[in-house]
């Protein structure tokens, strides 16, 4: 009888990196943000549009969990946004799926940004960072995260890092600050690649 054992551990272990760059990738391509101060409008008519539409659905929202109150999609589809009420304590947050893979970078951030304003508007200020400002922000961001260790939880970093921006941009604050840090430390924590950093960003 042949020993089917080494085979099937390579199998497993195939199975295993890949389900992880799945969930990599998925846990990228998802932001939760919290519109501060934006009266969202319940739009319950929205709630079965959303989940029968599979905009839920590719967000993975837990219909136990959540109450869709609205959303929409741009792009043709590329950016999803969904607002939603957490049914445990009544919070209500707002979902951002991009779908910004093949993306130059600069290109996934105008995304988001279409996004984001399809969605209700960002708290940041000021007209859109050009490629040379975002550039700018995400060597800022990097050299910032220089004194923690790679691979660092990017929660853990980012106070750190957004000081440094308004630091660095508090003469000339452009809106993509929040962006060029998020992404600088999402790429030390080894959740993003490093190409999806800006050219130069290094």
């Amino acid at each position: 009888m042949t020993n089917l054992a080494p085979e099937l551990e390579l199998l497993g272990a195939d199975l295993h990196r890949a389900v992880a760059a799945l969930v990599v990738r998925r846990r990228r391509r998802m932001r939760r943000v919290r519109l501060a101060g934006a009266a969202l409008a319940a739009f319950a008519a929205f709630t079965a549009v959303a989940f029968a539409s599979g905009i839920a659905d590719d967000l993975h929202l837990d219909p136990a969990h959540w109450t869709i109150l609205g959303g929409g999609t741009v792009d043709g589809g590329r950016g999803t946004f969904v607002k939603a009420r957490n049914n445990d304590d009544g919070s209500e947050s707002t979902f951002l799926l991009e779908h910004d893979a093949g993306l130059a970078p600069y290109d996934a951030f105008l995304l988001h940004e279409r996004v984001v304003d399809a969605a209700g508007g960002a708290q940041e200020q000021g007209a859109l960072c050009t490629t040379d400002e975002l550039t700018r922000a995400e060597r800022t961001a990097l050299a910032a995260l220089q004194s923690s260790p790679a691979g660092a939880n990017p929660e853990q970093t980012k106070q750190a890092v957004a000081s440094a921006l308004q630091r660095a941009f508090a003469g000339a604050p452009c809106r993509g600050l929040e962006w060029a840090g998020e992404r600088a430390r999402f790429v030390h924590a080894g959740i993003e690649p490093r190409t999806a950093l800006m050219p130069g960003a290094e």
